[in-house]
């Protein structure tokens, strides 16, 4: 007797569909753009616990910095380019709702004659409002996102963040905070490099730091007649 085949056998499966992953939360987003000499980036992330889930990213090397080093200025040709790099920002911005952001530029900006100009001409383009930060600022800003990568073991920590227009160093002392405080600690200088008396919780000592108007496009730019 031939046995018979199951109900259904010949039948093409149902198309299945993946899921659609819910939305974030826009009231929990947060936008972090850095436009340096020679790139810009931006993430768009959400908290999870002691960390950030990212749920967007941009990054384009738009060489603001081109020829600042001959000029004294940003040429028409990196500005547009610039710009043209912070419409699709502002558009990922406007896409996930995001309210909370700190928008920021760097070297090429700080250098520039027509710095200030440029980030008139950012905001009547794009929308988008950026702040021309100290070297101070962005040294601090370079410490801080190593904290979760100090181990409670480290008692010395020299920071040193290369970028396009300049290079930032840092010497830490941790050697009085207690260990399972360490990695909070460098945290804590969120308010500045001095240390506050007043404050009842352990903070970092920054022994020294220094920015050097030097990063990877300004070096180029001052050995471009040497051969690879």
């Amino acid at each position: 007797m031939t046995p018979k085949r199951p109900e259904g056998a010949n039948r093409l499966p149902h198309a299945v569909e993946p899921a659609v992953p819910a939305k974030a939360d826009p009231a929990e987003l947060y936008a972090a753009l850095d436009l340096g000499t020679n790139s810009c980036r931006m993430l768009i992330a959400q908290p999870k616990g002691n960390q950030f889930h990212v749920i967007d990213s941009f990054s384009k090397s738009v060489q603001l910095g081109l020829g600042l080093e001959a000029s004294g200025r940003l040429s028409n040709a990196s500005m547009q380019r610039t710009i043209n790099a912070l419409r699709i920002c502002r558009k990922k911005i406007t896409k996930h709702d995001v309210v909370r952001m700190r928008l920021v530029a760097t070297e090429a900006c700080r250098r520039a004659m027509n710095g200030d100009q440029f980030m008139k001409s950012i905001i009547r383009e794009t929308g988008l409002e950026l702040e021309i930060i100290e070297p101070e600022e962005e040294a601090r800003l370079a410490v801080i996102s190593c904290a979760p990568l100090v181990s409670t073991r480290t008692d010395q920590l020299l920071v040193v963040d290369i970028g396009g227009g300049s290079t930032e160093l840092v010497w830490i002392d941790l050697s009085r905070v207690p260990n399972v405080e360490r990695p909070r600690a460098i945290m804590r200088l969120h308010s500045g490099f001095k240390q506050d008396p007043t404050s009842p919780f352990p903070s970092a000592r920054v022994v020294d730091w220094i920015s050097v108007p030097l990063g990877v496009a300004t070096l180029r730019d001052q050995f471009d007649d040497v051969a690879d």
